[in-house]
């Protein structure tokens, strides 16, 4: 059993059945379109991670704003290539 209880079977119909709606063409195009969204999905979940992780400093001083113009003005790079 595997991929949250679907099965071999279940996994091979669902394979088949995108082969008839889609055709062999389409496939890789929406296997793409699928991977980018996910990898935009992650990066941007990876984002509001580290907007909300704790700033060192003093814990009274006022927060500020997660806006691009922020970040340029505190003169700190967050971003990891």
């Amino acid at each position: 059993m595997g991929f949250g209880g679907i099965g071999t079977s279940g996994l091979i119909l669902l394979v088949v059945l995108a082969l008839l709606l889609f055709g062999p063409n389409k496939l890789p195009e929406l296997g793409r379109a699928v991977g980018r969204t996910f990898r935009e999905f992650k990066n941007g979940a990876r984002d509001l991670m580290s907007e909300e992780e704790p700033r060192g400093g003093n814990p009274s001083s006022p927060v500020r704003g997660s806006g691009d113009a922020d970040r340029t003005a505190d003169k700190r790079t967050t971003d990891q290539p």
